[in-house]
């Protein structure tokens, strides 16, 4: 009796086992056909999504496309002058009439600023695209690329105007705490003037050699156009330079070609001068700081120039580089005569007390022509006769002079 139900219990146990294995088997082949299911469904999400994005993709390269011939030319150029809200700009173009435009949407709203140089398409007059900020090629050629080789060594006889002119253009650039300290205001700008020949544009390379600003050069004249506004433009875009590239020195040489008294002049070019004089005084001192611009002006004729631009303000020193004294000459004939072989009987003292009223640039082509003749003459050292012939090559008097003197003096 009791086996018979311990077969019983073992069948009924059985049966449960298979009808739990196979509910479970029917249950895991019910799940996979539903992962199947969503399986085929994310293909079909997956194949849709990647048509959408070859579409977009088209759609893209479509407008990219219209964006191109929208800017490709011709454009019009034209400058933000106010903004209007509601992505809406006022752009006056370079024809004149101004115009109420939209930018378009893959521009930065960041570069859409008052003053801003852009360009318009013709037909749809709106705003494609932002043009750098520019300057005229004749301002970036008068940049100096390359720091000049001379050195306040190399200027002979001024030694107060080189301590002037440090003081005004090299520490204000190269050590402007000394100035907080005092509690003053360096000066602004520095005009050289003297008779032509004494150094002043040598003066001038030499403060750009020991400083690390920018220096750009420009001659007065160069400032002078044809054109009306083009000189004031000119001087605009020059100061605009300096004050992106600063600290920087603006070496404005021959000055008195622009910076003359203004009269009533009646010509369009008297005009122009004036307006370009005008430019020039606004921007040495207007409402806007220059920052770290130094300005030195040059010139050999300081009693033409207008008086507006001698003030205090825009040259705060005016410093005169005169004819050299002897010291000076001494000095200027050592610095030009340092690499020379010349006689050792020759006295470099002698020669100073005999070139009274000669500039530096008249004894530097002394020296050199000295160096020729003793060159011509197949000579290893230059002479007292070499200096008498180059004297007399250069124009000078002093050849007399020292022929009369020749007993109290020591020659070769």
């Amino acid at each position: 009796m009791a086996d018979s139900q311990t077969k019983k219990s073992e069948s009924l146990n059985e049966e449960d086992v298979t009808r739990y294995l196979l509910d479970r088997i029917s249950g895991l082949e019910k799940r996979n056909l539903e992962l199947r299911e969503e399986l085929r469904q994310l293909e079909s999400e997956k194949r849709f999504i990647e048509t959408q994005k070859i579409r977009f993709e088209r759609e893209i390269r479509k407008l990219k496309g219209e964006v191109e011939k929208l800017r490709s030319p011709p454009l019009i150029i034209g400058t933000i002058t106010d903004i209007a809200g509601d992505s809406r700009y006022v752009v006056q173009s370079s024809a004149g009439p101004k115009f109420m435009v939209r930018a378009s949407g893959f521009l930065d709203t960041a570069d859409l600023k008052q003053g801003a140089r852009c360009t318009l398409n013709q037909q749809s007059l709106t705003i494609v695209d932002i043009l750098p900020v520019s300057f005229d090629s004749q301002i970036y050629g008068m940049e100096i690329s390359n720091i000049p080789e001379e050195t306040y060594d190399d200027v002979g006889g001024l030694e107060y105007q080189i301590t002037e002119i440090r003081e005004a253009v090299e520490l204000p650039l190269t050590k402007p705490e000394i100035f907080t300290r005092i509690g003053i205001t360096p000066p602004k700008g520095v005009l050289l003037y003297g008779p032509p020949g004494t150094g002043k544009t040598l003066l001038a390379r030499a403060v750009a050699h020991h400083t690390e600003a920018k220096f750009l050069r420009v001659v007065g004249s160069e400032l002078v156009q044809k054109y009306i506004g083009e000189g004031a433009r000119l001087v605009r875009e020059l100061f605009e330079l300096a004050r992106k590239s600063a600290p920087s020195i603006i070496f404005i040489d021959e000055i008195d070609a622009i910076g003359a008294h203004r009269t009533e002049g009646i010509t369009s070019g008297d005009r122009e001068v004036q307006r370009t004089l005008m430019q020039l005084l606004a921007d040495l001192d207007g409402f806007e700081a220059r920052g770290d611009v130094k300005i030195i002006g040059a010139t050999n004729r300081i009693d033409i120039l207008d008086p507006a631009l001698l003030r205090p303000g825009r040259f705060d020193r005016i410093i005169e580089i005169p004819l050299p004294d002897y010291e000076g000459r001494l000095s200027i004939l050592k610095i030009h005569t340092e690499n020379m072989n010349i006689s050792k009987k020759l006295s470099l003292e002698d020669i100073a007390k005999l070139t009274e009223g000669m500039n530096g640039s008249e004894l530097r082509a002394i020296c050199t022509e000295a160096g020729m003749f003793a060159l011509r003459n197949e000579k290893d050292y230059v002479g007292i006769d070499d200096f008498i012939l180059a004297t007399d090559k250069v124009g000078s008097e002093i050849k007399n002079h020292m022929k009369t003197t020749s007993d109290g003096v020591m020659f070769a």
